[in-house]
């Protein structure tokens, strides 16, 4: 049947991440200017926990056991959330910039990228054969983990890649960037599958860990030109 996105409101400022929780695929969390941190219900639509953080937030990330949120900021200051309580148990401050932030798949090691190398956001294919790069050429480029070759680009995007996801099977990648859509590809033949029209930008595209649901996030403004606060999910089927 056709399928159509659901839109969640509740931040005071732009939406700037998101992930799934590993754990629970009805629950998503967001990260956003407004210095919050905040758990939705995706089903509902509805905010179940939030917390108050001291800075901007920029990136969100699960711990893939679920069990922490790792969430910074525009000051390059490190939070760690317990989410069973959804309070702060640490924080760490960085004398450098910081890009990106991410667990291993154990949750043993953090990542996390800095600087300014022209590669703006990495993702990780959840079978393990795959990891992707988006640049500031705007390409996305596939690279064999265990031959670290590059296999494949998509070349969709005309405008530096911001943020680039997998979905669950490994067999679909979104990518988005300042161009007026969401691009869908094949991963295995590198064809575009589907678009989704944006009204702006976008800061962050994220697949549920367990359906073909895309949440995703951007610089939406108001009819005051105020950022909306608003993050969207593409694929639920229409009633």
């Amino acid at each position: 049947g056709k399928v159509k996105d659901i839109e969640l409101r509740g931040h005071a400022d732009s939406v700037d991440q998101l992930c799934w929780d590993p754990k629970h695929a009805d629950l998503i969390a967001t990260a956003s200017g407004d210095k919050t941190v905040r758990l939705w219900d995706a089903r509902s639509g509805k905010c179940s926990q939030q917390a108050e953080l001291s800075g901007e937030n920029i990136n969100i990330t699960y711990k893939p056991d679920g069990t922490h949120i790792a969430v910074g900021n525009r000051d390059d200051e490190l939070t760690i959330l317990d989410v069973r309580k959804f309070k702060p148990i640490h924080r760490r401050k960085f004398g450098y910039e910081v890009n990106e932030i991410a667990w291993n798949m154990t949750g043993e090691m953090f990542f996390l990228t800095t600087g300014n190398a022209g590669c703006y956001c990495i993702a990780i294919d959840p079978m393990g054969r795959y990891f992707a790069v988006g640049s500031a050429d705007s390409l996305v480029s596939l690279w064999d983990i265990s031959e670290m070759l590059c296999v494949r680009t998509f070349t969709k995007l005309e405008w530096p890649v911001r943020t680039i996801s997998f979905s669950h099977t490994g067999d679909y990648i979104a990518s988005a960037s300042e161009d007026l859509f969401i691009d869908i590809s094949n991963v295995h033949t590198g064809r575009t599958v589907h678009q989704i029209p944006c009204r702006a930008a976008m800061n962050s595209v994220e697949w549920n860990p367990k359906y073909n649901l895309l949440a995703y996030a951007g610089d939406d403004k108001n009819k005051y030109q105020a950022d909306e606060g608003v993050f969207r999910i593409y694929g639920f089927e229409n009633a």
